[in-house]
């Protein structure tokens, strides 16, 4: 690293993203590195700015909800309203994960009883059709 900037490659090291992540975000104006002919720099404006969308990416938000979160950031934000946008966001998404998480446990459960179903058809050395439960 090169006091306070970054190349792409140290970027895609110290972030585990790549170089294609990194351009796609920079074309999406989530980040905005300093560009030297070929060569982009990264500050530490655009370390913590992609620190913030890996962290929105993994907990699902949208990228244009991430954009505005940093926008609101961007701004100084004197009011709290990143934090209660955040807020927002953040109830919204967990409440949609739990109601996944609901459906997938009931789906986990359906298929343990398919599983139980043919372990017993096995162990009975009854075909799948002698059975009707």
């Amino acid at each position: 690293m090169t006091g306070e900037t970054m190349t792409i490659r140290e970027m895609c090291d110290a972030f585990d993203v790549t170089p294609r992540t990194l351009r796609f975000y920079e074309a999406k104006e989530l980040l905005a590195p300093i560009r030297q002919v070929q060569k982009r720099l990264f500050t530490n404006r655009d370390r913590a700015r992609l620190k913030l969308i890996l962290r929105g990416k993994r907990f699902g938000f949208a990228l244009e909800d991430i954009r505005q979160l940093l926008d609101l950031y961007e701004s100084g934000d004197p009011h709290n309203a990143q934090l209660l946008r955040t807020k927002e966001l953040a109830g919204a998404r967990l409440a949609q994960m739990l109601r996944q998480r609901e459906e997938l446990d009931a789906a986990i459960e359906d298929l343990r009883g398919n599983i139980d179903w043919a372990e017993r058809l096995l162990a009975e050395g009854k075909p799948p059709d002698s059975i009707t439960d």
